[in-house]
């Protein structure tokens, strides 16, 4: 079972320049709300409540202002800094007190998921017990992506950053879940020739015993990676179209924690408070009224 969460939200944001010259790319808007409330939707969606997040050096106080803690969510929120970006797997050795003995989830911070089925897939993901799973989602350029082939029972065959010739269409997105082995396999791997440690190498580790497997999105389901600039735009622009059209908000925290029973009403009053008078605040306000 994963009862830990990380949301990796450091990184210089290079495709994003300048944008991200003075803002951190997961504070940036995706519509009405920040960046990294897409991957801690995702999160609290899978039932993890204890989240760490990683940020960059000098920039805590950034995420502070926004999320100060997780008492409004019913969740436990740490922070932890990053010196410099070594790659994905670095998180778990910053995050190595914080998991503990337990499993934990990693997402990318500047990831976004929607789907129809996404929370009864989520949840299926976070009873892993062993070894670990990886989401992959279907691409028109997999050149582009770590791409993986898998066998009829969703095993992993192979799996390869950014091949040159095509052997599968399916990207291995940014969310990931681990059982406690992560930390030992993430001692052992070595620098890669950019000097980070690659995610692909340790999902490899996992391969070796067979423990890797895979979950999907689905047809109809969304995945942005959005530190691209064009993404960026795609995931606001498909945020805005469903909202306005549905009426419902996506990754809104305080909704998914009192849907998980895990706030009252009285918090939703609180977190009025704190954002102030905005359309946000008005959706709250309508949760309230429907849980009378």
């Amino acid at each position: 079972m994963i009862k830990k969460g990380i949301i990796l939200a450091g990184g210089i944001g290079t495709r994003m320049s300048p944008l991200t010259k003075a803002v951190n790319k997961h504070l940036l808007p995706i519509y009405d709300k920040p960046v990294f409330f897409y991957p801690l939707s995702v999160l609290m969606l899978s039932g993890i409540k204890d989240i760490l997040i990683v940020v960059n050096k000098g920039q805590l106080n950034q995420f502070k202002k926004i999320l100060p803690n997780g008492n409004n969510l019913g969740i436990k929120i740490a922070y932890a800094e990053q010196k410099n970006p070594k790659g994905l797997p670095d998180a778990f050795l910053i995050g190595e007190k914080f998991i503990g003995n337990d499993n934990v989830a990693l997402i990318l911070g500047d990831n976004f998921f929607y789907a129809q089925s996404l929370t009864k897939k989520l949840k299926e993901c976070a009873k892993l017990k062993k070894g670990a799973t990886v989401i992959l989602h279907p691409v028109a350029n997999p050149s582009s992506y770590g791409v993986a082939s898998i066998d009829k029972k969703n095993k992993i065959k192979k799996i390869i950053e950014k091949p040159k010739k095509n052997f599968s269409n399916l990207a291995v997105t940014g969310l990931y879940f681990f059982d406690n082995k992560v930390i030992k396999f993430t001692k052992k791997l070595k620098p890669s020739k950019r000097n980070e440690l690659e995610i692909v190498d340790l999902l490899n580790q996992y391969k070796k015993n067979n423990k890797l497997t895979a979950q999907f999105l689905g047809r109809g389901g969304a995945w942005l990676d959005t530190g691209s600039i064009n993404d960026f735009y795609d995931a606001s622009a498909f945020v805005s179209a469903l909202e306005n059209r549905q009426g419902l908000k996506i990754a809104c925290l305080e909704e998914i924690a009192l849907n998980n029973k895990w706030i009252s009403k009285e918090n939703i009053e609180s977190a009025i408070k704190f954002y102030g008078k905005c359309s946000y605040s008005q959706y709250l306000l309508t949760l309230i009224k429907q849980n009378r």
